[in-house]
């Protein structure tokens, strides 16, 4: 999970002076202390911590904080505040030219995602910004590049500009551009070779395509988890070619998050967006304000909420609110509603999303079992059409053979049977409780 270390961390140190009525300098010294080795253990660059520390330090013991009503809360908002401008403060929008189509330069080092990331922006454009997107070959170094990016396109239906290994990487960007603007595609995405390390001569390269197509954006994708390394190779690619945003890839395994920290910082380039997992969909843009809540453990409804709507359908959705208030929820139903949850991502990071859920009775450093929900998704489609319908039909022998069939056992058929009527008597209660009146909870038999 993206910054788990660093966020138990920080989560813990803030949560010692969020309640107190006064907040002298020395709980402030000792609070930036443990933020300073919580950054540094991180794998932040260490000018950034020297910095970011300073700045909390000097906000802290400042009258915002002295003279608030709730200083321990304030200090809260400043850390809140200086990690967020950290990361670059506002999310860095994509680049749109004024003529179509916006052309953007992939660059990077072999191994950190490049060609991935390429199809997986294009998929981005597509769905969240309702773009014509044009994938580019122009490593040709490499020929399961092009075959990798071409594969991509086919997965995605976009099309993808290729001409072998034998051609001019400069003479393929310039072609494509050309073709894009005959078909009236809005962006051109272009793939460029990678090395294992920096060198003279791809960076003369890389500088050639710049030169000729003049591209609206230049992004560097840097594996998030590489850390301080990705940091360094950043400056370098910047000081070349002057790079526009980063990409971060693996973000969702960077545990420490010493890139995503110091990368702003010390390039000052914005983060634009991070890949947050293997799927084609698994790209988001790069809110620092979100992410900063997140590692502070507060949350980040508004890209719950996104993930919802993109991945719930909000008519089903209702409907099945109907079917639960009328108690006429049947297994099929939940199953259903279990894939549209499952499609929003890793169960353990939607509930990081969730405002003080790591604070809950019984959530706090919970780990959701993945397999345990597919041994529930196992045992409902174990039944028949009707057992799923009419749970009431479950005899001994039914029991058995669900079990049988599912790879697990009677008494978790028997738990998973009454949950789920607990669940319906829960849902039956609510829709008749007047407003104001509190239900009972239950557990989940995922939780």
């Amino acid at each position: 999970m993206a910054f788990e270390g660093l966020a138990d961390r920080l989560q813990n140190t803030i949560q010692r002076i969020k309640g107190k009525g006064k907040v002298t300098e020395q709980d402030v010294k000792e609070m930036t202390r443990e933020v300073r080795l919580a950054l540094l253990e991180a794998d932040v660059n260490f000018k950034v911590v020297k910095d970011f520390v300073k700045r909390v330090k000097e906000r802290a013991v400042g009258q915002e904080v002295m003279e608030s009503l709730t200083p321990g809360q304030q200090v809260i908002k400043v850390v809140k505040e200086e990690l967020t401008n950290l990361m670059g403060g506002d999310e860095s929008k994509i680049a749109v030219a004024k003529r179509p189509p916006t052309v953007i330069m992939m660059v990077g080092l072999q191994g950190a995602g490049k060609t991935t990331t390429t199809g997986k922006l294009a998929n981005h454009l597509r769905k969240k910004h309702n773009r014509k997107p044009m994938l580019v070959a122009a490593d040709v170094y490499r020929p399961a590049a092009i075959n990798q990016l071409q594969t991509l396109g086919k997965q995605l239906d976009l099309p993808v500009y290729a001409k072998g290994t034998d051609a001019n990487p400069v003479d393929i960007a310039n072609e494509a551009i050309a073709e894009a603007k005959e078909n009236h595609y809005d962006y051109v995405i272009i793939d460029t070779a990678g090395r294992l390390h920096i060198d003279g001569e791809l960076m003369g390269e890389l500088q050639q395509i710049k030169d000729n197509v003049q591209p609206d954006e230049i992004f560097l994708v840097v594996d998030a988890m590489t850390g301080q390394d990705a940091v360094n190779v950043a400056e370098s690619f910047d000081e070349q070619l002057e790079v526009s945003g980063v990409v971060l890839t693996k973000l969702d395994g960077d545990t420490r998050g010493g890139a995503a920290l110091s990368i702003k910082a010390v390039t000052g380039k914005p983060i634009k967006f991070a890949g947050m997992g293997e799927k084609l969909d698994q790209l988001e843009a790069f809110h620092p304000e979100r992410m900063a809540s997140r590692i502070l453990g507060m949350g980040d409804v508004l890209t719950l909420i996104e993930k919802a709507q993109d991945n719930v359908d909000e008519k089903r959705a209702k409907e099945l609110e109907e079917k639960m208030r009328s108690a006429s929820f049947t297994f099929d139903d939940f199953l259903e509603q279990m894939g549209q949850v499952r499609n929003m991502g890793p169960l353990d990071e939607l509930l990081d999303m969730i405002p003080g859920a790591n604070k809950m009775k019984g959530l706090k450093n919970a780990q959701i079992d993945e397999k345990q929900i597919s041994h529930v998704e196992a045992i409902i489609q174990s039944m028949t059409k009707k057992e799923r319908q009419e749970p009431s039909l479950m005899n001994a022998s039914r029991k058995r053979r669900i079990a049988k069939g599912s790879g697990t056992s009677v008494s978790e058929v028997n738990r998973l049977l009454k949950q789920f009527e607990e669940m319906k008597k829960m849902m039956k209660q609510m829709s008749n409780m007047q407003k104001g009146k509190k239900g009972k909870g239950m557990n989940f038999p995922f939780m």
